[in-house]
């Protein structure tokens, strides 16, 4: 009989067990966190979370406590699990896929009155204003360094998006941007 390979962590699952390396925590506690510190670039859903858990108990890869106040419930990470993390957070990540709302309505653009595409281009920019000004409030300390590499990403990308809504009139208008 052959031994079976343990099924590789999915993103989601790996990024639960990244947050229990610091502690245990219940799935109200990683949803929570996973919204605050991962939330802008990598969606969990509450759903996901206590799939994960559960299967991931199921593995042996978390241990579930007992049930504490409001009825959370607490998981551990187990060595199985530090393990499997280690496993998946030493590969290499792939290439990122860009799925932006925006750029898929605006590439239908000639469908919709200028008007409205505006309203549209405006409300986005007001979101990417608000993610900017929010990390720019973040207190990152010195030696969270690999957070504050993230956070310094989130800094540029959103800098970058305002500065491309910055030319998208002229761009929309054909005229040369800048």
């Amino acid at each position: 009989m052959t031994e079976s390979k343990p099924k590789p962590l999915n993103a989601t699952a790996a990024s639960l067990l990244g947050f229990l390396h610091e502690g245990p925590r219940s799935g109200w506690d990683l949803v929570t966190e996973a919204q605050q510190r991962i939330g802008d670039f990598w969606t969990v859903t509450q759903s996901q979370v206590y799939r994960e858990l559960a299967a991931m108990d199921a593995a042996g890869l978390v241990e579930k406590g007992e049930a504490g106040a409001r009825e959370r419930t607490p998981y551990r990470i187990t060595e199985a699990g530090k393990a499997a993390f280690g496993a998946w957070i030493a590969r290499d990540p792939g290439t990122e896929t860009i799925r932006v709302p925006l750029l898929l309505t605006l590439s239908f653009g000639e469908h919709l009155d200028r008007s409205h595409v505006d309203r549209i281009v405006a409300a986005n920019r007001a979101v990417h204003q608000g993610r900017l000004d929010g990390y720019l409030a973040e207190d990152c300390p010195p030696q969270a360094r690999y957070q504050r590499a993230t956070l310094e990403f989130g800094i540029r990308y959103e800098r970058a998006v305002l500065g491309w809504f910055d030319d998208l009139t002229a761009i929309l208008d054909g005229r040369a941007p800048g």
